[in-house]
């Protein structure tokens, strides 16, 4: 029996890391398949144009995951691209409209409840990624290469029947103290949306899937498809959710 699709107002999703062998496209497809929303956001990092720089990776289900994007924004669905670091080449179309998807530097989304969010990928209010570029390049590569580990890794696990476990994103994590850098970005950002006179924030990049209220301000973080598979959602009561 076909399982009915989750409908909501608003999806989020970055950091798909498409070109890479980390990228859970056939996760992705089945999530994109059975889900609908009236507006979708790509927070970034779609497209990892770095990695495909320096080989080029490119299954039939990457395909498959750009077509099924392309598909909702021809169905109807507003589709909104806002581009990161990764995908930084298609910044410069922003303000345009390609295969109906809209490029934008940033977006201001307005929740049902009527709170206006900052849509960013988060990072230029990187200070680490705008300071030292090539660190961000280098990590990049190492990551890419301790992602191929992580294929056996989780074929072990599978038969194990334990849940999966990644190399490359654990040494992501203790390689520097990331909590610390998630906690600067998001002062960042939320103080970003205070300027502009925002309720908050919403963007990808790090990699940590969460919803966090400070001061009365919102901070949203949709997570990635290389680890967690995670999204965020709104509701058409106007509630927030990270669904994974």
């Amino acid at each position: 029996m076909k399982k009915k699709k989750q409908r909501y107002r608003t999806i989020w999703i970055s950091d798909l890391h498409l070109g890479t062998s980390a990228c859970k496209a056939e996760k992705l497809l089945k999530f994109l398949k059975r889900h609908d929303c009236e507006t979708f956001f790509l927070v970034g990092d779609i497209i990892d144009g770095w990695r495909l720089k320096q080989s080029w990776n490119w299954p039939q289900s990457h395909n498959d995951v750009v077509q099924e994007i392309m598909r909702k924004a021809k169905a109807g669905t507003n589709v909104i691209y806002v581009p990161g670091n990764h995908d930084e080449f298609a910044r410069t179309f922003a303000g345009t409209e390609f295969g109906q998807i809209h490029i934008e530097h940033d977006w201001v989304h307005v929740t049902v409840d009527g709170r206006k969010l900052l849509v960013t990928h988060g990072d230029q209010y990187d200070r680490l990624i705008q300071n030292h570029r090539w660190l961000g390049m280098l990590g990049t590569r190492a990551y890419a290469w301790l992602s191929i580990l992580d294929v056996p890794i989780n074929r072990l696990c599978e038969r194990l029947k334990v849940p999966g476990w990644s190399l490359a994103s654990y040494v992501k994590e203790h390689a520097r103290d990331g909590q610390i850098l998630r906690n600067r970005l998001r002062d960042a950002l939320l103080l970003e949306a205070s300027d502009r006179g925002l309720d908050g924030v919403i963007c990808g990049h790090v990699h940590h899937p969460e919803i966090v209220e400070i001061d009365s301000l919102i901070y949203c973080n949709d997570g990635d498809w290389v680890k967690n598979c995670s999204a965020l959602v709104e509701t058409f009561a106007g509630r927030l959710e990270i669904i994974i």
